[in-house]
């Protein structure tokens, strides 16, 4: 018998837990360990953040649809990784034994390494969806007496994507509100150019995204570093290409969400040959760490080194797609080991995505996500809007129904026509 632990139930730790039931033998048991028993669909933070969502619309209790998978949860959260032993330690004192391990925990949000920053302190967030529904009433305030707004994602962030879906659902809001003449926008992030994403682009985004925000009257700041945050004023220093300052700006802003960078949560930090320096896990092309190899690591807490040099930090995003082929070479590979053959899968890395702007948005397809890539495909229009919202209940459907068949493929394809995206 194999005792398989997966820390983390966000998006991949869930799915994670479908597919590599499915792969055990009978005596095998799988256990999830997480901080409360409840999964969000994180993408639908920004409209939490806007009140087109409420926090139950999004959410799902784990509880009854793991037992019916057979699927053990425990919700007090982990400790510590001990790998050497081969065990985790829980928050509540006790060891859980594992043979086999898959971290799926997700980011720590690091705002404590900008003065002022992050929903503690005078800026908002849409990490978490908490975060989203305290956003939503300072929105609600600022919307009383409103003023300039600045959206973006600081330096070292590596995920762009909702700090624009955020910036074009705001615009929206605003002009539903009737108050858009009354509030100047401006984005800010550490891109070195607008729809760079982390990825260095994919297909138009640059042109796409521009367009989108010139003709939303939007102003931004790229290439650019949040030093302090304080109540009504963002300082921010521009750099050149050469990384060199290019001056200290003071940003007025009565309302401000910006995403943060991410780092290994404390579980795992600082664990020799495991995480490194900024405690993301080390993965081998297959999902294994090369020190301890019964050691696996999926979604955004996995290493993955920037594409290129840009002159302010800028990490590489991990999409839903990416994460389920993460997933699946994973799940594949843990059943190769108990069966005694070799874990030779490889997830495909593939980056799909639909950014909502409220009444419109951009899609994309970038296969691999990191360049040279063999599709480099993107496209807008309010159809992305519309295939946001069914996939939001299609996924969350499937996380309530426990089945195991690959998610992100089978939407993408049936929605975007796209036959085949694993070559």
């Amino acid at each position: 018998m194999a005792n398989i632990v997966i820390i983390g139930a966000g998006l991949g730790g869930v799915i994670a837990a479908y597919e590599i039931k499915d792969q055990l033998r009978d005596g095998d048991k799988i256990t999830v360990v997480n901080k409360g028993r409840i999964y969000h669909f994180v993408p639908s933070n920004p409209w939490v953040a806007v009140k087109w969502r409420t926090r139950d619309a999004i959410e799902v209790d784990l509880t009854s649809v793991f037992k019916r998978r057979g699927i053990e949860l425990e919700d007090g959260g982990a400790k510590r990784v001990h790998p050497e032993n081969n065990q985790v330690e829980l928050e509540d004192g006790r060891m859980l034994d594992y043979d086999y391990l898959v971290i799926a925990t997700g980011p720590d949000l690091a705002f404590d390494e900008i003065e002022g920053f992050g929903p503690h302190g005078n800026t908002q967030s849409v990490c978490h969806v908490d975060h989203a529904i305290q956003a939503a009433e300072a929105f609600e305030e600022f919307c009383k007496d409103p003023g300039p707004i600045v959206i973006g994602a600081a330096q070292g962030a590596s995920c762009y994507g909702p700090a624009y879906e955020f910036l074009m659902i705001v615009e929206t809001e605003l002009r539903k509100r009737k108050i858009r003449d009354k509030v100047p926008m401006t984005f800010v992030t550490s891109e070195p150019y607008i729809g760079h994403l982390g990825l260095d682009g994919v297909g138009d985004t640059k042109g796409l995204l521009e367009s989108a925000m010139r003709n939303r009257h939007i102003k931004w700041m790229t290439s650019s570093k949040l030093l302090k945050a304080e109540e009504g004023k963002l300082t921010i220093e521009e750099i050149n290409d050469d990384g060199s300052s290019k001056g200290i700006k003071e940003v007025a802003s009565k309302f401000t969400m910006m995403l943060p960078a991410f780092r290994g949560v404390p579980c795992v930090f600082g664990i020799d040959k495991l995480t490194n320096p900024r405690g993301f896990i080390i993965v081998d092309k297959n999902q294994r760490n090369p020190t301890y190899q019964n050691i696996f690591a999926i979604g955004v807490c996995v290493a993955i080194a920037p594409q290129a040099p840009t002159p302010v930090p800028c990490g590489v995003p991990k999409t839903g797609f990416m994460i389920e082929s993460m997933v699946t070479a994973t799940a594949h590979n843990i059943g190769h080991l108990l069966n005694g053959r070799p874990a030779n899968e490889e997830g495909t890395w593939n980056a799909v995505c639909l950014a909502d702007f409220g009444d419109s948005g951009v899609a994309f397809v970038a296969q691999p996500q990191i360049p040279p890539r063999n599709r480099n495909w993107s496209s807008s229009g309010k159809w992305v809007h519309m295939a946001k919202i069914g996939f939001e209940k299609y996924f969350l459907n499937k996380i309530k129904s426990g089945e195991s068949e690959p998610f992100y493929e089978k939407m993408v394809m049936d929605m975007l026509g796209i036959t085949k995206l694993k070559d």
